[in-house]
């Protein structure tokens, strides 16, 4: 797990390796272990390293293959990489280190762009072959780590931060209108290759982009998986047989993620079901001396501010090392603008501020912890989606939809913005795009592998990656294993949804988990503060709101900030977040990380 940058000349000039050095400096949280820099004509790639397998200096990057003097920045980690190293050494490649970089040197040397596909894991990595001049791009299939770039007639820059792309000038910081609609719309989703900058775009999940050295219109963008939400012709067929083979594939998820690494790991336990299943499942199948680590906070009202009621059920049971912090509020209010600061694109979601100050604490027990992400889109256990299937078969697809996800609809958004920002409904047309194209059998089937596949991505999955690398810390994922996912993608819909969202994890944690925490209330990681918005946090959001550079940007109606404002409580989106919130934390955003760069 690492943080990766690069420069690509398309001009016919060398590229600057000066320019290594502001992005580096940008990624150094993602990586404290070592840094490394290499250059060559065209290229200039940088690493920054946070080593996890093959801790020796040999492992460091950028990586270079002596047999074909292509060189790797990588980031991520590949749990089948001894597999495929055995697979390589029979067809006579040679490996001078004991990690998954090098995989991937000899996979590209055996396969090409083909390499992808036999990649099991979370990954996004540049590759330059000097041979063939081009610089090879990749993103693994979920989207789990992150890979930014921007692009002009001059160069192609990319990196695993905005940050660090903006550090090294010559971007384009205007508001993207289109992303600005996703924002507000989509809690936060701006799918790719859109970010909230107009210069700054992301590759998608599943796809590659390779890029020739001569120039940008002979690129080539490819995707190279899709999930298919069908049921199957062989394979489960009654709920017994679902239930085992998810109970296998999972099995399998978390034992790989524990194994594939060189430092202990340990689980991110909130309290709820899926965090408590990975202990359960590890515990279960011999995993020794276990560390957890959960954290709470103050309650507001009736908003419960922790759940280690449940987190320590967890830990009693299993007798897992383990350790939690409750955090007052005062200090979520205090450390709010460094965790915006390190949010590579702006992220309502209160638990970003909880993961950013969990992960503080748990990094300096581990380096690595498994997290319960994915579980609630890949296994259907929000409560929106029975509503969603609720709704008349006759109603357009993009309605059912609309009615119980989107933040506003498209009227809410043009009186909350100015004129200027003002347009046609772009949200509502690209999700209406993109449940067309989802490979599902019924609507249900197309909703969760829309969620999985785009709106996971750029919502819990990048408040994840982003808050725990901030301190040098790598979560691991495995209900977003790929094995896991294409299974739970067949099986019907219904089934998932039973027992009010997630039966077949309900199914497989009942006898190894408490009945209390299998059968409580759906809960979230909350921060009640930044849901129900008083006190210091109203005036600090406020002060956000009326601060000259938020009036000098002219976004927002000022009738409207007005109106929330007086009683932010009041105006909850469908899902439950605080459009004062929202609000706040984009132009907070802005003013940390864009205002003052250079605009090109």
């Amino acid at each position: 797990m690492c943080g990766i940058c690069g420069e690509l000349r398309l001009d016919g000039a060398p590229a600057d390796p000066g320019v290594l050095a502001p992005m580096l400096a940008r990624l150094a949280r993602r990586g404290p272990d070592a840094e490394g820099r290499w250059h060559e004509g065209p290229v200039a790639l940088g690493h920054r390293r946070l080593a996890i397998i093959d801790l020796s200096a040999r492992a460091n990057q950028p990586m270079r293959d002596p047999d074909t003097g292509c060189v790797l920045v990588f980031n991520g980690t590949i749990y089948n990489w001894p597999e495929l190293r055995r697979t390589l050494e029979g067809r006579g490649h040679r490996f001078r280190t004991e990690g998954d970089t090098e995989v991937i040197l000899k996979a590209w040397a055996e396969w090409g762009e083909g390499c992808v596909e036999r990649l099991h894991g979370m990954f996004a990595f540049g590759l330059w072959d000097p041979r063939a001049r081009r610089l090879f791009l990749a993103r693994d299939r979920l989207g789990i780590k992150p890979l930014y770039y921007t692009l002009d007639r001059r160069r192609l820059r990319f990196a695993s931060t905005a940050q660090a792309l903006l550090a090294a000038d010559g971007v384009d910081t205007a508001i993207d209108p289109v992303a600005l609609h996703h924002f507000f719309t989509l809690h936060a989703v701006v799918p790719a290759p859109r970010t909230i900058l107009a210069g700054v775009r992301k590759l998608a999940p599943a796809h590659t982009l390779t890029v020739p050295a001569e120039g940008a219109r002979r690129f080539a963008l490819r995707r190279y998986w899709r999930l298919v939400a069908r049921r199957p012709q062989e394979g489960p067929r009654t709920e017994e047989e679902w239930v085992e083979a998810v109970r296998a594939a999972l099995v399998r998820a978390v034992e790989r993620r524990l194994r594939i690494a060189d430092v202990p790991v340990g689980v991110l336990l909130s309290g709820g079901l899926d965090s408590s299943l990975l202990v359960g499942l590890l515990a279960e199948r011999g995993a020794r001396e276990l560390r957890t680590f959960s954290v709470g906070f103050e309650d507001v009202g009736a908003e419960r501010g922790s759940e280690f009621e449940y987190s320590d059920l967890v830990a009693e049971r299993f007798a897992t090392r383990h350790h939690r912090w409750r955090i007052p509020n005062e200090a979520v209010l205090e450390r709010l603008p460094e965790a915006v600061e390190h949010m590579a694109e702006p992220m309502v979601g209160q638990d970003a501020v909880a993961f950013y100050l969990l992960a503080e604490r748990v990094s300096r027990e581990v380096k690595a912890v498994q997290s319960g992400q994915g579980a609630d889109e890949v296994f259907g256990g929000y409560f929106w989606y029975p509503r969603m299937m609720a709704e008349p078969e006759t109603l357009p697809e993009i309605e059912r939809f609309r009615r119980h996800y989107f933040d506003r609809d498209h009227d809410e958004f043009l009186r909350m913005v100015t004129r200027p920002w003002r347009g046609p409904d772009h949200t509502g047309a690209k999700v209406a795009a993109l449940l067309a194209a989802q490979e599902g059998e019924t609507f249900m089937d197309r909703v969760l592998a829309l969620d999985v596949t785009t709106l996971i991505v750029d919502d819990p999955v990048k408040r994840v990656d982003n808050m725990t690398m901030a301190w040098g810390l790598e979560a691991r994922v495995p209900f977003l294993d790929q094995e896991v996912v294409e299974l739970a993608a067949q099986a019907p819909p219904e089934l998932k949804l039973r027992s009010g969202g997630k039966h077949l994890l309900k199914r497989i944690a009942r006898g190894l988990l408490p009945d209390a925490v299998i059968d409580r209330p759906k809960g979230y990681f909350p921060v009640p503060a930044l849901k129900y918005v008083r006190g210091p946090f109203l005036e600090f959001m406020r002060e956000v709101l009326h601060s000259p550079a938020c009036r000098a940007r002219g976004l927002y109606d000022r009738a409207y900030v007005e109106t929330l404002l007086a009683d932010p409580e009041r105006h909850l989106t469908r899902i439950q977040g605080s459009k004062l919130f929202h609000l706040a934390l984009l132009e907070l955003w802005l003013q940390r990380n864009v205002d003052g760069a250079t605009k090109a």
